[in-house]
């Protein structure tokens, strides 16, 4: 299988000592501001949508049925919708399918490990920076339980690294502000965290003896984000919830004030990285 890169030791992602899945608290506090995150967060590669498509039809032909795990607002289920997909979502926050319900998706609450498919299957099953807040080995399990024959089972993530002069200014911020999360928003950190939770899962999907060989499937691409719309991102992401608003409230602050001297705007780097496997037919 693919490896991700390398180049720096592995840095603790910021759940307290536990695995993502045991930091379901974390997981379940983006519902407080559906709108925001669904405004805020960013999609994903459409030539990745279109690869998994592709890879789902050869299950269920023209139109395949997609199933999203922690679908949150719906942000890449209304991209497989667009793609010609029927799609059904599942997430373990109310308030977060209740927004997406909202924009149109069909969605249920409940934690995918325990969901109950009442005999339903897919031609994919996708997770959308999603997977590793679920239990590796259940979640794939629970996969290939729902997926038909050559079905596909597709997990992805995007790793940010902002342009040289933006990740000199923010860290700079986090130096200043937050000194105690400023590794973790080193690009070099984000990504040996996010190598771990690919082996994780990795080693979840090989368990079942269900699927092919794991496969990673690689994006790059940018983005420029103004002043706002990253001040709008920062509250969305994974370690906010660890920030009390004092703080992030003078975090955003000094992030503005960094943004603008670079020029009001900034452009980010992302590397979007997905994780397949293919279900094999049934012994």
């Amino acid at each position: 299988m693919p490896t991700l890169p390398s180049g720096t030791p592995r840095q603790p992602h910021p759940f307290e000592g536990r695995e993502a899945h045991q930091a379901r608290e974390m997981a379940e506090s983006f519902g407080a501001s559906a709108e925001r995150y669904d405004r805020a967060r960013p999609g994903y590669p459409d030539a990745l949508i279109t690869r998994i498509v592709a890879a789902a039809s050869r299950a269920g032909g023209a139109g395949p049925v997609v199933l999203d795990v922690g679908c949150g607002t719906g942000i890449a289920s209304r991209q497989f919708q667009a793609a010609g997909c029927e799609v059904l979502g599942v997430d373990v926050d109310e308030r977060m399918v209740a927004f997406a319900r909202s924009r149109g998706l069909d969605a249920e609450v409940a934690k995918f490990e325990e969901w109950d498919a009442s005999g339903r299957t897919f031609d994919a099953v996708v997770s959308a920076t999603t997977w590793h807040w679920l239990e590796p080995d259940s979640a794939a399990a629970k996969a290939a339980m729902i997926l038909r024959p050559d079905g596909v089972l597709a997990a992805f993530w995007h790793i940010f690294a902002p342009e040289p002069a933006a990740a000199e200014a923010f860290d700079a911020v986090y130096a200043r502000v937050l000194p105690e999360l400023q590794i973790l928003n080193r690009p070099q950190a984000a990504a040996s965290g996010h190598s771990a939770i690919v082996d994780k899962a990795s080693d979840g999907i090989r368990a079942t003896s269900a699927f092919t060989e794991p496969e990673i499937w690689t994006y790059e691409w940018t983005r420029t984000y103004t002043r706002d719309e990253w001040l709008d991102h920062v509250p969305t992401t994974g370690v906010a919830p660890r920030i009390p608003e004092p703080k992030m409230n003078e975090l955003l602050d000094a992030l503005g004030d960094a943004v603008d001297t670079l020029g009001g705007s900034f452009t980010m780097n992302f590397t979007t990285h997905a994780l397949t496997a293919v279900r094999l037919p049934s012994s």
